[in-house]
C-alpha cells in the first residue's frame, strides 16, 4: 500500500513514516500544504494521512483540493484540535476519518487498516465475469449468455474462487483449502467430483469451454478465446 503523509512536524512525520514502513507500507512525506496538495493531486495513493495545521495551505483546504478530482482515496486527518466542530469541519471537507493528537501508533495503524479495508470492499465489484459468464455476489446468482444457472452453495463458492483466480492454474490442494477450508485426505476425489458438477452446469451446453484441466497440476478457468 502506497501512503502519502502530509505533516509539518519532522519528528511526528518521521515517527509515522518509520512505523508504517515497518508494516511494509510504502510511504512518501510532504512537510507543507502546497507540496502535499501537489503530490496528492498528481500521483496515485492508496491512503493519505493529512495534518490539519500546515504551513502555506492548511489541511482542510488541501483535502478540498484533493476531493475536487479524487472522490475515492481515503483521507485520515490528524489534528491537535479535537472539538466536535473541528471534526465536522474535517469530515465536511472530505476526510474519511479523524485522529486527534497525541495518539499511539497502534491506534493510527488500526485506522489505516480499517480505511483501506473499507475502501477495498467498496471498490470491489459485485460482478465477477469471464467471457459470457457472470456471477453476482449480491444476488448470489450465476448466468451464462443471460441464461440463469442454478448452483448449490458449494458449487457457487467453487466458481467464485475460480473467477477470483481466472487464468491461474489451481491445484487440488489449493481448491480444498480455499473452497472447503478443511484438510481432506489428498487421495479424495471431492475436488474432481465438484469440478465435474460445475462443468455440467456452466460448460456442457455451451460451445466455448471455460474450465480446463491442466494435466498433473490441477484446473484453470480461462476464456477459450484467450487460448
Amino acid at each position: 500500500m502506497h501512503i502519502l503523509v502530509v505533516e509539518d512536524e519532522p519528528n511526528v512525520a518521521a515517527f509515522i513514516k518509520k512505523g508504517l514502513q515497518e508494516q511494509a507500507y510504502e510511504v512518501e512525506v510532504a512537510y507543507d500544504g502546497f507540496t502535499g496538495k501537489s503530490l496528492a493531486t498528481q500521483n496515485s495513493y492508496d491512503l493519505i494521512i493529512l495534518d490539519v495545521i500546515l504551513p502555506n495551505l492548511n489541511g482542510i483546504e488541501v483535502c478540498k483540493h484533493i476531493r475536487v478530482q479524487d472522490k475515492k482515496t481515503p483521507v485520515l486527518m490528524l489534528t491537535a484540535l479535537g472539538t466536535t466542530d473541528d471534526v465536522v469541519t474535517g469530515l465536511d471537507a472530505g476526510a474519511d476519518d479523524y485522529l486527534t493528537k497525541p495518539f499511539k501508533f497502534r491506534e493510527l495503524l488500526a485506522r489505516v487498516r480499517a480505511l483501506h479495508r473499507r475502501h477495498y470492499v467498496s471498490e470491489e465489484s459485485e460482478l465477477l465475469t469471464i467471457a459470457d459468464l457472470q456471477l453476482n455476489l449480491e444476488t448470489k446468482s450465476v448466468t451464462r449468455s443471460n441464461k440463469l444457472i442454478t448452483l448449490t452453495a458449494r458449487e457457487f463458492t467453487l466458481l467464485e474462487y475460480f473467477l477470483r483466480n481466472k487464468g491461474k492454474v489451481l491445484s487440488r490442494l489449493s481448491l480444498l483449502e480455499n473452497v472447503w477450508e478443511v484438510n481432506f485426505d489428498l487421495s479424495s476425489n471431492v475436488v474432481d467430483v465438484y469440478v465435474n458438477y460445475l462443468r455440467n452446469k456452466i460448460d456442457k451446453d455451451f460451445s466455448a469451454k471455460l474450465i480446463h484441466t491442466v494435466i498433473g497440476m490441477g484446473y484453470m478457468l480461462k476464456d477459450t478465446g484467450d487460448l
